[in-house]
């Protein structure tokens, strides 16, 4: 497992500028398999001199520069890095110059000459100074390079730059001869000496002047060479203006350009078998190679990435199992009710969701849509909620996945009731040429129920809830009616010199909003007999109705065959008496419900006459004051397997037996 060094390392041959040097590596150790990255950092080693470009370099200064004036001298270039890199310079003493070292942005170091002292041609013509470089190694290299300064006669301006810095970006593919930015510098002399020229400061990189040209007429620096953003990031070029004088006037300023960063390096796959055959036999999940994947660019544009490709492993999920929706009755058709809402994590065709309404009611299909793209339920007719209170349907959710996965929701819709039925009266029945005469005694004391005004509302609730006034009577202090009831009273006692016929108007009004009202006529006959009923019904029968002898002949009929049929239920009555005295167990089982106390104003029981079987039985009441022989018929009032027969009843099968019940006028009337 040792790491050992193959051959030699040159640090400056594999990083260049670049520190820290690293290099890369990854070790593979077997059974059981794991694997291991490691980095070797390239250690900087002090074994470059300083380089100058030349070893000599010359100026020409007029002697008219004034104090504190600078000139930039040739770079020296040490291949080291870090503190073995170059540090300082240095220059021989001297009256008139001083030494400035600059860093530039990269860290790289450069000197200027500053003028201190003024120079006098006619003292001393030329100098002679020697610059060295010095690099930070332990003991320092250097190097050296003679600078011979020429003093000429004075030029009276010098050119100027209209801003010492510049600033630009480029990208790193972009062709040669791209403009990156241009310069520009003024002289106020005229002729020659106002002519600019424009070039490279003298310490400008050799690398500088292979990757960028300048224009010496018009100060356009362009793109010469290939440049890198993964060498180099950011160039500090240094450029010069000069007149074209005798004694040349100079201006510098510098150009900041900023390389940036293109996605031009592909990534690089290394694989690194590990297990190779691989047995036919292999476990799942047994590695088969290790793969590493670099990428030189930056940023972003040195991610790789790595596509995950969906599978539709994700049903529908809707925000609600269930939905409960409410609608009023009355609707208008086509109003969208319900935004059915879905997601699914999936992505692309496999998270597309339609929407289906399933026919479980073949009725919702008709009344109800929905939306396939989006899941908006729509109601396509009126609702009425007297027909149906509730609908309930599913929508099923389904993806576009194959195979498809699907979600179901439930959706209740309650239609609410409005008012809009008015109430219907029962009795007494509006829609017949009938005349309902109830009967009253004289001298009924007050309180005494005449009897009842029965009303229905087809809506529901408060809507339904019915009330009852006295809108109209004959004598509006004799009867009174019941708010909630129906029932009519009567308010006092019957005296003798009443009217013997009155006619009341009930006014019914159901509790919605807005209230819907109907009205109910009742007629009340004060009378002491069924003959003065009688008499008093034909009395009041219009004088041109031609079936009130017809109405009449019924009456009398309906009444003599109840008397006739008492009697034979009687005689079979009694009959069935005899027979059950002879037998003591039936009498002993059901002695307590096969009779009743005779009294005053009671049916007879035919089922238990024999006539029939117990399973059919019916009541029917006549009225006294029934004039056309009107039949009010009464459903079983048990539990009991006469109720079963319901629907047998309403057919009207043979063997249905009815009880008619006649009152005499001296009896009361019954309540209902």
């Amino acid at each position: 497992g040792a790491l050992l060094v193959s051959e030699r390392i040159d640090r400056e041959e594999l990083c260049g500028a670049l520190s820290p040097c690293s290099l890369s590596f990854e070790i593979v150790v077997e059974n059981p398999l794991e694997l291991y990255s490691g980095t070797v950092e390239i250690q900087d080693i002090n074994d470059n001199d300083p380089v100058f470009p030349s070893s000599q370099a010359r100026l020409e200064i007029s002697e008219s520069v004034a104090a504190g004036a600078r000139f930039p001298l040739e770079s020296a270039q040490d291949p080291d890095v870090g503190i073995n890199s170059l540090q300082t310079y240095q220059l021989s003493p001297n009256p008139h110059f001083v030494l400035d070292v600059q860093t530039r942005v990269d860290g790289s170091k450069y000197a200027e000459l500053v003028l201190e002292k003024e120079l006098d041609r006619e003292e001393q013509q030329e100098l002679h100074l020697v610059l060295t470089a010095l690099d930070g190694g332990s003991p320092p290299r250097s190097a050296r390079m003679q600078i011979h300064i020429d003093v000429v006669d004075a030029n009276d301006y010098a050119p100027v730059f209209n801003q010492s810095t510049y600033k630009a970006s480029v990208r790193e593919n972009t062709p040669s001869g791209t403009l990156v930015a241009r310069i520009s510098a003024y002289d106020l002399d005229d002729g020659p000496n106002g002519d600019i020229v424009y070039s490279f400061s003298s310490h400008t990189p050799t690398k500088v002047r292979e990757l960028f040209a300048l224009d010496s007429a018009t100060g356009e620096l362009r793109v010469k060479g290939q440049l890198d953003y993964e060498e180099m990031k950011l160039y500090e070029i240094h450029l010069q203006a000069k007149d074209k004088g005798a004694v040349p006037g100079v201006a510098h300023c510098k150009v900041l350009v900023e390389v940036v960063d293109v996605n031009d390096n592909a990534p690089e796959v290394t694989v690194t078998s590990v297990y190779s055959p691989v047995p036919e036999d292999a476990a799942t999940g047994t590695v088969v190679a290790l793969l590493s994947v670099t990428d030189l660019d930056s940023h972003d544009n040195g991610l790789i990435l790595v596509q995950v490709s969906d599978v539709n492993d994700n049903a529908p999920k809707s925000s609600q199992d269930s939905y409960d929706v409410y609608v009023l009755e009355n609707n208008m058709p086509g109003i969208p009710i319900l935004n059915v809402s879905a997601t699914d994590p999936d992505l692309g065709h496999n998270a597309h969701l339609s929407y289906t309404l399933l026919q479980g009611d073949p009725t919702v299909g008709h009344l109800f849509s929905i939306n396939r793209d989006n899941g908006t339920l729509y109601l396509l007719t009126s609702l009425d909620h007297e027909d149906q209170v509730e609908f309930s349907m599913m929508v099923q959710v389904q993806d576009g996945g194959s195979p498809p996965l699907v979600t179901n929701v439930s959706v209740s819709v309650f239609v609410t009731d409005l008012n809009d039925n008015a109430p219907t009266v029962l009795y007494p029945h509006p829609n017949t040429t009938a005349t309902y005469t109830d009967v009253v005694a004289p001298g009924t004391p007050a309180g005494y129920m005449v009897t009842k005004v029965v009303a229905v509302d087809a809506d529901a609730g408060y809507n339904a809830w019915i009330s009852y006034a006295l809108l109209q009577a004959t004598d509006p202090s004799l009867f009174s009616v019941g708010l909630h009831s129906g029932e009519i009273f009567t308010a006092r006692q019957l005296q003798e010199d009443d009217a013997p016929q009155h006619t009341l108007v009930i006014l019914l009004k159901d509790h919605g909003e807005p209230v819907l009202s109907a009205s109910a006529t009742v007629s009340i006959s004060v009378a002491e007999m069924a003959k003065e009923v009688l008499t008093d019904l034909t009395d009041v029968a219009p004088a041109n109705d031609p079936r009130r002898h017809v109405t009449f002949y019924l009456i009398l009929a309906v009444i003599l065959v109840s008397a006739a049929f008492f009697i034979t239920m009687l005689s079979v009555g009694i009959f069935k008496c005899y027979k059950w005295r002879q037998s003591k167990e039936m009498f002993n089982s059901s002695r307590s419900t096969l009779y009743r106390t005779p009294g005053p104003f009671h049916h007879i029981d035919a089922v238990r006459g024999g006539f029939m079987p117990p399973s059919f039985y019916h009541q029917v009441y006549l009225t006294t004051d029934s004039r056309q022989s009107d039949l009010l018929c009464k459903k079983p009032f048990t539990s009991s397997p006469l109720g079963s027969r319901q629907s047998t009843m309403r057919n009207g099968e043979p063997g249905l037996y009815h009880q008619i019940v006649g009152t005499a006028s001296q009896l009361p009337m019954p309540a209902e």
